[in-house]
């Protein structure tokens, strides 16, 4: 499947503005690329994808132990320093963690360029104090994160070690992440970082593994914003005070025209009131109430198509409610943008995509593309070629309690990107 998302210039500045980086468009078709058909015969690759099979046992080993070193949002720390352990441990060069919380490590190629980011995302959904002990049942791995995306770290490891054992020299240089802040109201900060500031105009192509499937690869990115509203009045008691503007009757009236926003079936664009909360006690106006509001899609101009019908239904809510009670109450509106995730894509005619197809084709399987909300969302509104692949195995339930990892050819992931890795650096 072939998705075409079109940017424009307007849109695509406006978003980088709003994330503080540069506008730095790439020019995909300049940088050439080797062909995985081709270099899945050569000695050392077919050797480094012999380790990869090879090295799979001791990978879920440490799929499991990464995933019992809780991360849950915004306390990466513990499983950072574990990953960069892990990294100086296989003979990564230059290793850090920067400033953001994100752990880097190098394999130097014959050059610096080009420089291939290869990443996953150190963060889980779950709070702190969940239980992400792994239950092990044959080829089922079962804990909270074991998926998402606790394989594409251990995937990362395999890939270090296998190349290394392949003796695989590259012409260009390969450079492994482990990002922060990917779930939620992480809100990608951890690649942000990468492109502000850490890697800064030194990334040539950019691949993320999160998620397992091998043959299905993530072209386009979800974009998204999440807003905090606050309503806030004078409040007062139910009975004593009556006649004061509400800010939770200003909620509802709020959520009742984000319910009859209209959108397009294509590119998909959604919304949705994920939370919601206020008031004291049953016989009090409320003083306060909020709600926290999610809206996503494929493209920016659709993005911002849905933020400006959400910003109407926000403004009427405040002025119905106002009117209704004659002014009384001073109600007014507070907006706080909690997340901005930009849309972009990587296109078809891309050599990253060009090769990436070729390595899925390359071990047996047909590709399919979609789009989807990851870290590669940065560098494909940015131009940068990037693209998101999965670990390997199967995964099920991710971001829920009972999350199960199924480790049948599970290999095929690590081997799938040393193909991609060995194409982009040859």
């Amino acid at each position: 499947m072939r998705l075409s998302l079109p940017r424009t210039p307007f849109t695509l500045s406006r978003a980088l503005t709003t994330l503080g980086l540069a506008v730095a468009l790439f020019s995909p078709a300049a940088l050439a690329v080797g062909d995985p058909a081709v270099l899945i015969n050569e000695p050392t690759i077919k050797a480094a994808l012999d380790a990869a099979k090879r090295n799979e046992p001791w990978t879920l080993e440490e799929q499991i132990r990464i995933n019992e070193i809780p991360a849950p949002p915004f306390k990466e720390e513990v499983r950072a320093r574990e990953m960069e352990r892990l990294f100086k441990e296989l003979g990564l060069k230059d290793v850090r963690i920067d400033k953001e919380g994100n752990v880097i490590g190098v394999r130097p190629g014959e050059k610096p360029a080009p420089n291939v980011v290869i990443s996953a995302h150190l963060d889980t959904v779950f709070p702190e104090g969940t239980d992400v002990t792994v239950k092990r049942e044959g080829n089922i791995l079962r804990a909270p994160g074991i998926v998402d995306d606790t394989r594409g770290l251990a995937a990362l490891l395999n890939i270090i070690r296998s190349l290394d054992e392949g003796k695989v020299r590259t012409a260009g240089t390969i450079t492994f992440v482990g990002t922060v802040g990917e779930e939620g109201l992480g809100d990608l900060r951890g690649v942000k970082a990468l492109f502000r500031d850490t890697l800064k105009d030194q990334i040539d192509f950019f691949i993320s593994i999160d998620g397992t499937s091998i043959n299905r690869v993530t072209s386009a990115g979800v974009g998204s914003y999440r807003y905090r509203v606050t309503f806030k009045g004078t409040g007062g008691h139910s009975y004593g005070a009556f006649g004061l503007a509400n800010p939770i009757h200003a909620l509802g009236r709020a959520i009742d025209g984000i319910a009859e926003i209209q959108v397009p079936r294509q590119p998909k664009t959604t919304f949705n009131v994920g939370r919601i909360g206020g008031g004291t006690s049953v016989n009090s106006i409320a003083f306060e109430a909020w709600m926290e509001v999610d809206m996503r899609s494929e493209t920016m101009v659709a993005l911002e198509a849905v933020k400006e019908q959400f910003m109407t239904s926000v403004n009427s809510a405040v002025e119905a409610e106002n009117k209704r009670w004659g002014g009384r109450g001073n109600l007014s509106v507070e907006l706080e943008l909690v997340g901005l995730r930009p849309a972009g894509e990587t296109s078809q005619q891309s050599p990253i995509i060009k090769a990436t197809n070729a390595a899925v084709v390359a071990l047996g399987l047909q590709p399919i593309h979609s789009a989807g909300s990851t870290d590669s969302n940065v560098p494909m509104n940015l131009g940068v070629p990037a693209v998101t692949i999965g670990g390997g195995g199967s995964g099920f339930g991710a971001h829920a309690l009972d999350e199960y990892f199924d480790s049948t050819d599970s290999h095929l992931g690590p081997q799938m990107a040393i193909l991609l890795l060995a194409a982009l650096t040859k």
